[in-house]
This record gives C-alpha cells, sequence and structure tokens, in this order.
C-alpha cells in the first residue's frame, strides 16, 4: 500500500458486472477531480483469443477443463509486479488487450491480441485496476493444465508454490458477485448479446472454468474492503431458461464492510434512501441506488486519499 500511489482494485468474475462499478467509480473521480490510471486485467492474460482458441480445442480433445481464471492463462508474477511498482512511483509496465475492431484500431493491434508491454504514462493521482484478480493471493500448490499435454491426461501435474500476493498492494478492493444464478444469466446474456457465442456455448463456459472460479476468483471474496453482493427478487432458480436479466428494480444489492470502524454508518444511512443494515458490517440498498450508495461511500475514502497523498511521501 502507497500513500503516494494509491491502488483501487475492483474484482470479480467476467459476467458479474464490473463495468457497473467501474462506471460509477469514475464519476466519482470526475467529481473529485481525480486523474486515474485505468488498467484493465485483460492485459495481463497470458494468450491471445486466437490462440486460447487453439488451447481449447486441444483441452477439449483430451478431455480436460481450461478457463483463463487460473495461473497457466495468466501473468500472476508481472500484475502483482505492476501493482508493486505503481505504489513505489506511480508507474509500471503493462500491455493492453483489444476487445473489438474499433478498440483495436485505437490500440494498432488486431483484435483479440496485445499491444507490447510497455510503461504507464506517469502523472496520475491513482491505480484503477477492473479484473478478475485485483485481490489474488495464489500461495498454495496449483495443476499445471496446458504443459501438462506432454504427459497422461490423468497425471496431476504440481508445479509448486505460486507465492503470489496482489492483494498486500491494494488500499481500496472491492469485490463484485451476483448471487451465483444472477451472475450465470448476466453472462449468458452478456455473452449472446456481443453474438460471441450460443447460450449452449456459453454455459460451456461455466462449467469449463467452474474449477478455476472457484480456486482463483472466490477466495478474493474474503480479502475485500467492499464487496458487492446483487440479488434477485424475482425467480432466477433455472438460470439457464431466463428469458431477460432481472432489472435494478428487481433486485437488492447486499454490501459488507470489512472493517467496520472505516466508515459512518448512521450517516450512510442518512443519505442512502432506503437502505438498512442486515448485520453490523453489512448495508442493504435497493439495486437502482447503487451508483448513488457507491458516490457516498467511496467519496470520502478517495478524498481521504488525496489529503494523505497531498501531505508528502511515506
Amino acid at each position: 500500500m502507497s500513500r503516494q500511489h494509491p491502488i483501487i482494485a475492483v474484482t470479480g468474475s467476467s459476467g458479474a458486472g464490473l463495468s457497473t462499478i467501474r462506471h460509477a467509480l469514475k464519476f466519482i473521480f470526475k467529481r473529485l477531480n481525480i486523474r486515474p490510471a485505468i488498467v484493465h486485467g485483460d492485459g495481463f492474460q497470458r494468450y491471445t483469443e486466437r490462440q486460447f482458441a487453439g488451447l481449447l480445442e486441444e483441452a477439449r480433445g483430451s478431455g480436460r477443463k481450461i478457463s483463463r481464471f487460473g495461473p497457466d492463462f495468466n501473468h500472476f508474477t508481472e500484475l502483482e509486479s505492476f501493482f508493486r511498482t505503481y505504489g513505489e512511483c506511480g508507474s509500471g509496465v503493462y500491455r493492453q488487450y483489444a476487445h473489438t475492431a474499433e478498440h483495436g484500431m485505437k490500440l494498432g493491434v488486431q483484435p483479440g491480441e496485445f499491444t507490447p508491454w510497455s510503461a504507464l504514462q506517469p502523472g496520475s493521482d491513482l491505480l484503477f485496476y477492473e479484473g478478475q484478480h485485483g485481490g489474488l493471493v495464489a500461495n498454495t500448490w496449483t495443476r499445471r493444465k496446458v504443459d501438462s499435454r506432454h504427459f497422461p491426461p490423468e497425471v496431476d501435474r504440481r508445479v509448486g508454490r505460486q507465492g503470489i500476493d496482489v492483494a498486500q498492494h491494494v488500499d481500496l478492493l472491492i469485490g463484485v458477485t451476483p448471487a451465483i444464478n444472477l451472475e450465470w444469466i448476466q453472462k449468458i446474456h452478456r455473452d449472446c448479446k456481443k453474438g460471441t457465442c450460443s447460450p449452449a456455448e456459453s454455459v460451456e463456459t461455466i462449467l469449463r472454468r467452474m474449477d478455476d472460479y472457484i480456486h482463483y476468483i472466490v477466495p478474493q471474496f474474503g480479502l475485500t474492503d467492499i464487496n458487492i453482493q446483487r440479488i434477485p427478487l424475482v425467480d432466477t432458480s433455472d438460470p439457464f431458461i431466463a428469458r431477460d436479466v432481472p432489472l435494478p428494480d428487481e433486485s437488492l444489492c447486499v454490501i459488507h464492510f470489512r472493517a467496520r470502524e472505516r466508515h459512518d454508518f448512521p450517516d450512510l444511512l442518512k443519505r442512502i434512501p432506503d437502505a438498512y443494515m442486515s448485520r453490523p458490517t453489512t448495508m442493504v440498498v435497493p439495486s437502482r441506488s447503487l451508483r448513488l450508495a457507491l458516490g457516498v461511500i467511496c467519496g470520502p475514502i478517495l478524498t481521504r486519499f488525496m489529503q494523505s497523498k497531498a501531505s508528502g511521501p511515506d
């Protein structure tokens, strides 16, 4: 953590609703006149879209399950190094991933590919990271999935302890984790809307990445400073036949705070309409009020960051 170069990370699975939180925080940055360096976690993936497609086809042929969540498909060491370096000097080495043809034209690369690794431009007030591994701690044994294609499929090929701790460098870690059925509904509908795959293929992706989801995504939510879980108020018991995504008026957001002493809950409740505390560290707000709630909750935290930054070096 760094007084001069604070880091905010929003973490969660793809399809969980990270972009909603990103847009809300960007509005807060603008209101507080904060200049963020915005970095997306996709740039720290290991393979291009074409390379991953080839590895996925090979894995299906051997009956193995792979995903973009695990260590074989991400530069975890480089991500931690980037966070550490930014905290030290306000810069660091990263790259960007082109999601679309239009985005690729801006970056000068083909869609589904990466820009070269380069230094982040200095001069930002803080780093804002949005991705799947902003709170990653991987100190357990991991299984090599891609490289084990040279060994019999039944071999559990252990590669040692990762020793990765991205979370230690983050000053404000926000987790986004809808109720699991809602998360699946959002992913299926998002994929179909983008035209990237059929509903059946989206479901196959959910099943294929489940092991890595449990081991590399879920543990991060035990480390978050603020965790946001959207709970639907309509029937989502069978997410694979849902015709639409529940609207904000059809859901609530459960917001959990790790450190009670950092927040003035009576004041927050006065400023967020219809909010209430379900537990001493858990607030419930209507989903339609989430953007307002984030401004009320995160605004004072960001202001303290900027005041600490202005007071001088650590």
